[in-house]
């Protein structure tokens, strides 16, 4: 579904944190090594939990062995989780609300939130556009299905907008970069890293961002077979707390992991630091509590009223708080660097 041969902006990585369909790459795993030791297969995203595990120092000392399998985004990831081939994976916010609506076998069982100023809309830099509200009847290119999908309903809501007011252009990144350089469309909805990208080539300016419009969380996603085995949900756990160091690290040394990112993608370090400091950087561990599942179930209300999920359902259904602990709530503010160059 990802196009990604015409523009030079869009560099050959597959990131997208929580967005956005695709095909997966992952690889097959054994359960053991034959030593007895067990195996947690782990969904991943180029640039993600390996790589940040790996460069704080967090892959160390491990009890049980990981296979890794890479995906392009979330929602593949997803369907391998429903599948069983994937005992674990991390995802944005919205592609747990379609493998929910599509009834998949999955749990939410841990949260992260960081700021939202990586999700924008942005405009040619010399468009007449000053606010949302004058997006009424201009074109918008948006990856449908996405996170940026509804922080533009979100935003649009909060302009006195909605849908049917603007005309949507459901295309992918690379398609939808094509247009938006070609004046094929008025706006354009994303996140980063492509906010940061696009930012650095001076050919757009934001519009507005998400903060304030969405929740800013991410999940880690796991599959109901793994949760009912003792040994892998004692390594989930382990996992999450592995993660939740390695957050801690990559917020403590921003440009060491901004270069250990930029080589993992094929991003410019430039490129990696803004979104490390815009996006990334700012994520926090937090529980899965009360307000994030309100929050959720929000979003998979909008997504159903708008037919873009098949049914209506509880998100609270699919949520596992065995591993909150004592994080934070999720409505904790997210960490800042302060302003990301652009």
């Amino acid at each position: 579904m990802k196009r990604r041969t015409l523009p030079a902006l869009l560099l050959p990585f597959t990131l997208l944190l929580a967005a956005c369909g695709g095909t997966s790459a992952a690889g097959t795993s054994r359960n053991t090594d034959g030593s007895g030791a067990i195996t947690l297969n782990v969904g991943d995203q180029k640039g993600g939990y390996e790589a940040i595990l790996r460069a704080s120092g967090e892959l160390d000392d491990l009890d049980y062995r990981i296979a890794w399998s890479t995906f392009t985004s979330g929602p593949p990831l997803l369907e391998a989780v429903n599948a069983g081939a994937v005992d674990v994976g991390g995802v944005g916010n919205t592609p747990p609300v379609f493998a929910a609506g599509a009834d998949s076998k999955i749990v939410v069982v841990g949260a992260t939130h960081g700021s939202s100023a990586g999700e924008v809309i942005v405009v040619p830099k010399d468009s007449p556009l000053k606010s949302p509200a004058q997006l009424k009847g201009r074109s918008i290119a948006v990856a449908q299905g996405s996170s940026a999908h509804y922080q533009l309903i979100a935003s649009l809501k909060k302009a006195g907008l909605s849908v049917s007011d603007v005309e949507l252009n459901y295309l992918q990144p690379a398609d939808a970069l094509a247009a938006f350089s070609r004046g094929k469309v008025d706006a354009w909805a994303i996140w980063d890293p492509y906010t940061s990208q696009i930012l650095r080539s001076t050919k757009a300016r934001v519009l507005t961002t998400g903060e304030g419009v969405v929740n800013g969380l991410g999940f880690q996603v796991a599959s109901p077979s793994a949760l009912g085995s003792k040994e892998k949900s004692q390594a989930i756990g382990d996992l999450l707390v592995r993660l939740e160091r390695a957050q801690s690290w990559v917020f403590e040394h921003p440009e060491e992991w901004a270069k250990v990112w930029a080589k993992e993608t094929g991003l410019p370090y430039e490129v990696a630091l803004d979104a490390v400091k815009r996006s990334y950087g700012t994520r926090v561990p937090v529980a899965v509590d009360p307000a994030a599942i309100a929050s959720e179930q929000a979003i998979a209300d909008t997504f159903a009223e708008l037919k873009l999920i098949p049914r209506h359902f509880s998100f609270e259904e699919y949520v596992d708080t065995r591993y909150n602990r004592d994080l934070p709530p999720s409505s904790t503010a997210p960490r800042s660097y302060g302003r990301a160059s652009s």
